[in-house]
């Protein structure tokens, strides 16, 4: 069954000078203000476009590598995925860092980094964002 998720956005202005909100609809869970200067300069306070892209990575990498390793037979503790998303104005989405650092008992280190390479590649987020390059660094912690 497929889901639909909804966010809103509200922009007054110009791009460098406008201001807005951003709403997660479907969820409720907040309403965010964006400016051009909270994604090209110094957030203040605010988000941007590329934060959002990176809260969905890195939420989206974690599960899709606890469903990989739990399908190995090797499920996680914990999962701690970082994304890094640069914005370069003028150019645009620039590069994508992920890293991840997991508890995950009984798994050798090439295991977990093999299947934190098939997470990365197979996470719908990934997929979507493939016109973005994506590095990735993977930790498996004792």
């Amino acid at each position: 069954m497929a889901t639909t998720r909804i966010a809103t956005t509200n922009w007054e202005g110009s791009l460098m000078e406008g201001a807005g909100t951003v709403e997660l609809d479907s969820s409720g869970v907040g309403k965010f203000d964006v400016t051009w200067a909270s994604r090209a300069e110094d957030p203040n306070g605010r988000t941007s476009p590329e934060e959002l892209i990176a809260a969905a990575h890195s939420s989206c990498f974690s599960m899709a590598l606890s469903h990989g390793l739990a399908g190995a037979g090797t499920p996680p503790e914990s999962v701690q995925t970082r994304a890094s998303v640069t914005f370069q104005p003028g150019q645009g989405i620039t590069g994508i860092a992920l890293s991840v650092k997991a508890r995950v008992p009984g798994i050798s280190s090439e295991d977990f980094a093999a299947a934190a390479q098939t997470a990365k590649e197979n996470c719908p987020v990934s997929k979507a964002l493939a016109g973005a390059p994506i590095s990735l660094e993977a930790e498996l912690l004792d």
